[in-house]
């Protein structure tokens, strides 16, 4: 029954998906061939820069993952770190928003060590670490673009991601705030999940200590978040779009945030309509605005293809790294 549910809820976000794009192709009166020719005829040598670019970005995400978990005491081959984040990019393809790969990469992971909190506990604060240097990068660039935008949706659009962010680490970081939220769980068949989230608030608190990791962490989301906005003006330069690159710092960001709903597969269709909605407001057309949220989805897919090239290739490894069941170091010290 569950299983049931899993792919009804798969169809219903796949077709949500499918909506958003129908409907923001007739609203916007969106002509399908013309749109193929400006993507045929965008730059190709911009856009292998900003493919390369857009690389960057996953390796930066999985330095920053791979430091996380040796903070945490969990020491596996970089070889076997590699095989799980490539299942979470190509799972996220298909998955609602990139939390449905962390999901995947967690549950690999965690069923290897067997140290399913800890693991839970990296992939949030990896999570949350790219969450803080998007806030970093978006008020920055928000300061130094006021000349340039000064709307009102921009302007709440950042005050709620700065908000969401302030009551995250609010709970996850006062102890008596977090324990009074955890309190409301009292129900006698919430008790493994209350236990679960104890638990699991355990191994985040122990991140406290190790402040050095998490700013270097911070640092690398910072990095990660600069390099995602100069991948996408590399393709709209490709595209022949001019326009000042404080936008690309401003609203990719924000894009980047709002896409983490899991509402469509992968942010399909909700990525196109934002980019429509953000980058009017630097007099960018329509067509192109979908243009280059394609051409940049069309980078996710490509480097998530490559990571499920990766996921089934070690099925074998996977399998034999199992069997032996190597020793997992775990130290708070």
């Amino acid at each position: 029954m569950n299983f049931v549910k899993k792919v009804l809820v798969l169809f219903l976000r796949f077709g949500i998906s499918i909506f958003l794009l129908i409907l923001l192709f007739k609203f916007n009166k969106i002509e399908i061939n013309e749109l193929v020719v400006d993507i045929k005829s965008a730059d190709k040598l911009l856009l292998i820069f900003g493919f390369f670019v857009f690389f960057l970005v996953h390796f930066l995400g999985f330095l920053r993952w791979f430091m996380l978990l040796r903070a945490a005491g969990i020491h596996i081959p970089v070889k076997r770190l590699i095989i799980s984040f490539s299942g979470g990019a190509f799972f996220s393809i298909f998955l609602p928003s990139t939390i449905g790969g962390d999901l995947v990469r967690t549950a690999d992971l965690a069923g290897h060590t067997k140290k399913t909190k800890e693991v839970i506990a990296t992939v949030f604060m990896d999570r949350l670490s790219g969450y803080i240097g998007l806030v970093i990068v978006v008020i920055i660039a928000l300061i130094f673009g006021r000349g340039l935008v000064m709307d009102r949706v921009v302007i709440t659009s950042v005050a709620v991601i700065i908000g969401i962010l302030l009551f995250i680490v609010f709970v996850l970081f006062n102890v008596p705030i977090f324990n009074m939220i955890s309190g409301f769980l009292s129900a006698p068949e919430a008790g493994k999940i209350r236990e679960m989230i104890r638990g699991l608030h355990y191994e985040i608190h122990v991140f406290r200590s190790r402040r050095k990791m998490v700013f270097y962490s911070i640092l690398l989301s910072v990095l990660i978040q600069l390099a995602g906005p100069v991948s996408a003006y590399f393709i709209a330069l490709a595209l022949g779009v001019g326009v000042d690159f404080v936008y690309f710092l401003i609203f990719l960001p924000i894009i980047g945030a709002i896409t983490l709903l899991p509402v469509a597969i992968g942010g399909l269709g909700l990525r196109e309509s934002l980019f429509v909605v953000y980058f009017a407001k630097a007099q960018v057309a329509e067509q192109l605005a979908i243009a280059m949220s394609l051409l940049s989805f069309s980078f996710i897919v490509f480097y998530g293809a490559m990571g499920g090239l990766i996921y089934v290739l070690a099925v074998h490894y996977r399998r034999v790294q199992c069997d032996a069941s190597p020793k997992i170091h775990k130290s708070h010290t």
